[in-house]
């Protein structure tokens, strides 16, 4: 999802950001709707709609188990909302130097990038998603070489070369409900849903924090919540929405 409150709404004519390929899953935008209308009831004209997704994404991953943290209030809405958008976020192809430069171009660091990649402890995916580790991996491999065997065969049992159910997918750890520090513990083991999360074990420094995450949950949420701060505080928006859907 983009970080500047873009617009939900979509139409025959008009696919909004909410429907490119890396928000699909994306649900209970609703949510987010009942949420603006009682602070537009109570605060009016005041806080955007990027706030009240950052503060819903904390609220999220408290209600999994994790930390809570005070968020950066005051950011602004976009005025734009294209599916094409979403080219810009990082792809779940990326190599370790593609999200460097993605990261880098939000003024996010290798520090942030590993941290916030351990958002990924909670979720699921669809198949086109990494069907490419899993399928076809390269002219001399059907299978990416970094899976661990026993979980590449449980990823091709749900997700077939062909009929894959329209829902088909995996859940990104294998505790998808609860914000813990699982995600790394199964990178170090080949157990990774996404190539752009292999990638962060192929790099020496950004290993070592894979590693350092592992070892204390306590260090990798104090990293995300740091992390997190610092990326509530882009902004880039110009208007505070009335109406999360649509522009002013």
């Amino acid at each position: 999802m983009s970080f500047g409150g873009n617009s939900f709404r979509s139409n025959f004519y008009h696919k909004a950001e909410k429907d490119g390929p890396p928000n699909i899953s994306l649900h209970a935008f609703y949510v987010i709707d009942n949420a603006k209308k009682a602070v537009e009831a109570l605060c009016p004209k005041t806080v955007s709609c990027a706030d009240i997704l950052a503060l819903a994404a904390r609220d999220a991953v408290t209600l999994s188990g994790g930390p809570t943290w005070v968020v950066p209030k005051g950011r602004k809405d976009g005025r734009v909302s294209k599916a094409t958008e979403t080219r810009q976020l990082p792809a779940p192809t990326f190599n370790i130097s593609q999200l460097q430069q993605s990261f880098a171009q939000r003024g996010l660091s290798l520090d942030d990038l590993v941290a916030l990649s351990g958002g990924h402890t909670l979720g699921f995916s669809h198949c086109s998603s990494f069907q490419n580790r899993i399928h076809n991996f390269n002219s001399k491999q059907s299978v990416d070489p970094t899976l661990e065997s026993s979980f590449a065969a449980s990823l091709k049992s749900v997700c077939p070369a062909k009929n894959t159910a329209k829902n088909a997918g995996a859940n990104l750890d294998s505790t998808p409900t609860t914000f813990d520090n699982r995600y790394y513990k199964l990178l170090l083991q080949g157990k990774s849903i996404f190539s752009s999360d292999q990638s962060l074990v192929t790099s020496a420094k950004t290993k070592a924090l894979v590693s350092k995450f592992a070892s204390s949950q306590q260090e990798f949420q104090k990293a995300f919540v740091k992390s997190m701060i610092k990326m509530s505080s882009i902004n880039g928006g110009q208007e505070v929405r009335l109406d999360c859907r649509a522009v002013n």
